[in-house]
């Protein structure tokens, strides 16, 4: 073969093999910005999940205190014996034990007066008046966190019993609620918002503290909770939503305390 033609085929061959070169980097360097695209995006959509879980707490606890114990401002120690909060000492310092019954299911529970005086005495002092009686549950959230709220005379979050009180007493210091956990509603960022209105947290929880702090634990559940799992707050919230009525009609027959 003649020279010329040899150096040719050489620079052919050189061109394509440049070409096929070229051609491997950019599908190369597509991949790379391809992957840092979909990290990227992943990240993003991560995050995103994380505060909307968080937000959604927070929205939760936000909206039934905002209107849980009363609307208007939270009374000063000096008015909240005016204002006929129950004085702690109704409490005694002691363990309560009784049932709360709920669409015929009987809950055992347990109240803690050493821990919660304030709380306990007011809750006694509201099942003493029979109050709590053909009160509804008004309020379910399945949604990553699991509460079932009650004690709304006004049924939709904006009762209490005529008068608030604070503070928070024996609250979790890491936030979490173990289920069968009793605890008090209250306004987002006011401790001395709370009334009547508590909740059931029928899955262990994890419910972040506000400006406030976190919320009043009263008590357990001790027994029952399974079956108001199964027949109430396993069969979901109107609507399909993760927050809001109870498909199930859900109703306090009674709440007895001794």
């Amino acid at each position: 073969m003649a020279p010329s033609k040899q150096n040719d085929r050489e620079a052919r061959q050189a061109r394509e093999r440049l070409r096929a070169y070229q051609a491997r980097q950019t599908v190369h360097e597509e991949k790379v910005k391809r992957r840092k695209r979909d990290n990227w995006v992943s990240g993003i959509a991560v995050l995103v999940i994380v505060l909307l879980a968080i937000g959604t707490q927070l929205l939760f606890f936000a909206k039934p205190s905002a209107t849980s114990a009363s609307a208007s401002p939270s009374p000063s120690p000096s008015s909240s014996a005016a204002a006929g909060v129950p004085s702690k000492s109704i409490a005694e310092g002691r363990t309560w034990t009784g049932d709360l019954t709920i669409n015929g299911i009987k809950l055992g529970v347990s109240l803690d007066g050493k821990a919660a005086p304030q709380a306990v005495s007011s809750t006694i002092s509201l099942t003493q008046k029979k109050f709590y009686d053909g009160l509804t549950c008004h309020r379910l959230t399945n949604g990553g966190f699991y509460v079932l709220q009650c004690g709304d005379p006004n049924g939709d979050g904006s009762g209490g019993p005529g008068y608030s009180y604070g503070p928070i007493e024996n609250a979790p210091k890491n936030d979490k609620y173990p289920a069968g956990t009793i605890a008090m509603a209250r306004q987002s960022g006011n401790a001395n918002s709370q009334g009547s209105q508590f909740f059931i947290v029928y899955k262990d929880t994890t419910i972040p503290s506000d400006s406030a702090g976190g919320y009043t634990v009263i008590g357990k559940i001790t027994s029952g909770l399974d079956t108001l799992i199964s027949d109430v707050t396993d069969k979901g919230v109107q609507g399909g939503s993760s927050d809001g009525k109870p498909v199930v009609t859900t109703k306090i027959d009674s709440f007895t305390l001794q």
